[in-house]
């Protein structure tokens, strides 16, 4: 009998199962976080400086005398800024996480025998796994406060909340001493565990999963926050070198950004430099934009698309490293169709 060949999909598109709000930053002081009901946002503001030129400029073919001109005039710029008042010390941070169901099923597919093969694989790969390895990664990073960003380097004390919540009260809820995880590992405690059981319930459709996430950073008083950056591309429509995103008037860290924190949990990647550089969010092409670097590339058959392919089309079964990766971008979401 002859097997039906399964091709991808041209349209093929998968919804997060990660769905992070908003982040919202708000300042208290670090003994009064049992009443952070009460704290206040923090506000972005704007200042205007005088500062100097310091970038690199081009000095070849230069006349000296107008590169000296250059150099000397002052760099007049508006920037907007964000920080804690001078009588508060912590800065707190919240944002809210729904857990879906559903991760591996398209939200759009074209194909209805690739639709079949793909959910079937799917189905083999939840057997075998289940999203144990995947939840643990995720609970870490709500543990270790990388959604933080840099507002978690030099703190003094980072204590991370993470409540389940049922009708709008917490269910459950755990207290993690952000700075005794490591951003490089993916330390197991019994707190961490306890919430991936959760997460991967939430992942496997068991229960509905909504969770309440609340970060205190002791920084000092007065200290700047540093909340998600505008991407303006022409700046002089307002006039200002830096913008940060705020919502009705609180400065507040993407969404976007949460997520990218959340999945930073890819291990599996090929290393050929021998470095520990430690995880990367997971990507189809393992894009590292600050490196200006990707880890994936297709050359090296372990980019994504590459591995959903062999596994779905031709039943080649990746290692299980390469499952988890394949299986957190699906989580991840995205538009990943052949096109013609």
């Amino acid at each position: 009998m002859a097997t039906t060949t399964v091709k991808t999909a041209s349209v093929l598109a998968f919804e997060r199962k990660l769905d992070p709000s908003d982040a919202l930053l708000f300042a208290g002081n670090w003994s009064d976080r049992a009443s952070s009901q009460q704290w206040k946002g923090i506000p972005v503001g704007t200042k205007s400086i005088r500062g100097t030129i310091s970038n690199r400029l081009k000095t070849k073919d230069q006349d000296p005398a107008k590169l000296d001109a250059a150099i000397e005039n002052p760099n007049l710029q508006t920037v907007d800024f964000a920080a804690l008042p001078s009588d508060a010390d912590t800065l707190m941070v919240r944002f809210t996480l729904r857990v879906l169901a559903g991760a591996g099923t398209p939200s759009a597919c074209n194909d209805s025998d690739y639709r079949s093969k793909l959910l079937s694989t799917v189905a083999s790969y939840t057997d075998q796994q289940g999203f144990t390895e995947l939840a643990k990664r995720y609970a870490s990073n709500l543990a270790n406060g990388r959604f933080l960003w840099r507002n978690r380097i030099g703190a003094e004390q980072v204590e991370v909340v993470v409540s389940h919540l049922v009708e709008g009260k917490a269910a459950q809820q755990w207290t993690f001493d952000a700075l005794s995880f490591s951003l490089r590992e993916f330390d197991s405690t019994a707190a961490v565990n306890e919430l991936a059981s959760l997460i991967a319930e939430g992942l496997a459709g068991k229960r509905h999963v909504l969770l309440s996430v609340v970060a205190f950073v002791r920084m000092g008083a007065g200290q700047e926050a540093f909340p998600s950056q505008e991407l303006i591309l022409d700046k002089s429509s307002n006039g200002k070198s830096k913008t940060l995103y705020q919502v009705s008037d609180i400065a507040g860290i993407h969404s976007q950004k949460i997520g990218n924190a959340l999945r930073t949990i890819d291990t599996w990647y090929p290393n050929d430099s021998g470095d520990a550089l430690g995880p990367i969010a997971v990507e189809p092409y393992g894009s590292v934009t600050t490196e200006g670097k990707a880890y994936r590339q297709p050359k090296a058959k372990m980019d994504f698309y590459t591995l959903l392919d062999s596994w779905v089309t031709e039943d080649k079964v990746p290692a299980i490293e390469q499952q988890h990766f394949v299986m957190a971008t699906l989580i991840r979401g995205g538009v990943f169709g052949k096109a013609d």
